[in-house]
This record gives structure tokens, C-alpha cells and sequence, in this order.
């Protein structure tokens, strides 16, 4: 298990990106808002950082005088896709993803750089979700569950699909109450967890659930679990599991 942490030295400047995640249907529009409000910065940069992978630097844009103002380019791998686009103003770098493909879901990071100072923002999460999609399936059951302050509770995912039977990889969302950021964990399903096959009138159906078990449980710990299934070239959301925290 590691937690995602992108976040650089130098933290004066005041990157914002206020939505920290933000959810589609496949084929969709989404524009990923980023500013600061500081004159001073003279680049702007986009990082895309696909779940449990290395981020990718995708797009810069550098304060080149106000004779030409900004130079806005794509970085190496995204420059032959249409369906990107940014757009600098003095305080801003927003980015632009057209006709969304399950491979945009990710996290992405606005990156500024000033004089003296170099920062990141907290990102946001991408979700593309495929309505059309019967391949897989994604549940989290309770929805909500209540426990003591110092107890244990197992959260469960259960993945249920119809056309792939390979390996899983499983990503938890915690998003604390009051906080506005989600934090990001990512743990990979072990010979522990439960997978079973299902038959049903021909059709067999793999069901596996993968479990994250919390121990000593404290205040913080209070929140919305969400689980991301990766597998098969898809990856689904489950429907969240709250869980509160109460005193003894």
C-alpha cells in the first residue's frame, strides 16, 4: 500500500484547483480548472498521474513577454491527440478533454513556477464512467456503517464480471468529512481476498471482494470509502461506504 504524494518543496504560491473530483460519462467534455492568484508566476504546467503509474507531464505554458504573451504546447505523447486543448490567462490554465475515453481517468496536477517559488496544486480526480458498460460491475456494500472509537471494521469491494477473468488492481478514495480534498490509497487484491465463480444459465460470472480492513479506528479515520476496480482495459467506481466514527 502507498499514498500518492505529489507535492514539490516550494510552497508559497497559491495553486488552486477547486474541484477536487470531477465525474463523466464516456464520450463526454470536462474542462480542469487551475489558478493563481499571483502576477508573478510565469509557467504553468499539466500533470496526469493514471492510478497506481509514474505522472506524465502533458502540457506547459511559459510567459514569454507581451509581445507573443504565452507559448502553450503539449508535451511528447499528447501532442497527436484532438481532443485536448488549454487555455492561459494571466491567472488561470485551464485544461480542456473532449470525447473522454476510459484512459482519462486519472488524477491530474497544476504546477506553477514563479521566481522563487515551485508548486504544486492538491489535483483533481477524473472518473470516466461507461454507463453502456455490462462487462463489470462494482459494490460496495453497506453504504453506511457505524463503530466505536478504538474498534476494527473490513470494508468490502466486490467486483462481478461476465467477459474477463484475470487480475485486479483496487484503488480506495477517502474523503473525510470537512475535508475538502480526497485522499488517494492505493492496495492491490492478494491471496487473501475472496474470489469465486459464479454460474448462471450458461454465462459464467466471476465474483471477487477485495477487503480493506481499518484497525484502531480514531476520529480521522471517519469518512466515504470509495473503491476503483482496474481491470480488463476498464476501470469502475463502486457507490461509496461512509464510515462513522462514534465516541464511547
Amino acid at each position: 500500500m502507498f499514498y500518492i504524494n505529489l507535492v514539490c518543496a516550494f510552497t508559497k504560491t497559491n495553486v488552486i484547483q477547486p474541484t477536487p473530483v470531477m465525474v463523466t460519462e464516456l464520450g463526454g467534455t470536462v474542462t480542469l480548472t487551475c489558478f493563481c492568484p499571483k502576477l508573478s508566476v510565469t509557467r504553468f504546467d499539466w500533470f496526469k498521474q493514471s492510478f497506481g503509474q509514474e505522472p506524465l507531464h502533458m502540457a506547459s505554458s511559459l510567459y514569454v513577454g507581451q509581445e507573443s504573451y504565452y507559448s502553450n504546447n503539449f508535451i511528447k505523447d499528447f501532442t497527436e491527440t484532438e481532443r485536448l486543448g488549454v487555455r492561459r490567462g494571466d491567472y488561470s490554465y485551464n485544461l480542456t478533454i473532449s470525447k473522454t475515453e476510459p484512459g482519462d481517468s486519472a488524477t491530474y496536477y497544476c504546477f506553477t513556477s514563479a521566481i522563487y517559488e515551485q508548486t504544486f496544486g492538491e489535483g483533481t480526480v477524473l472518473i470516466v464512467q461507461d454507463s453502456e458498460s455490462n462487462s463489470m460491475s462494482v459494490l460496495q456494500q453497506p453504504v453506511s456503517e457505524s463503530v466505536q472509537l478504538g474498534d476494527s471494521v473490513t470494508l468490502n469491494c466486490t467486483i462481478h464480471t461476465e467477459t474477463c477473468v484475470g487480475e485486479h488492481s483496487v484503488y480506495w478514495f477517502r474523503h473525510g468529512s470537512g475535508e475538502s480534498r480526497p485522499g488517494i490509497i492505493y492496495t492491490h487484491g492478494d491471496r487473501s481476498d475472496q474470489c469465486e465463480k459464479i454460474s448462471e444459465a450458461g454465462s459464467p460470472t466471476q465474483s471477487c471482494v477485495f477487503n480493506l480492513p481499518k484497525r484502531n479506528l480514531s476520529l480521522s479515520d471517519a469518512g466515504t470509502y470509495y473503491c476503483a476496480v482496474a481491470s480488463c482495459g476498464e476501470i469502475l467506481f463502486g457507490n461509496g461506504t461512509k464510515l462513522n466514527i462514534d465516541r464511547m
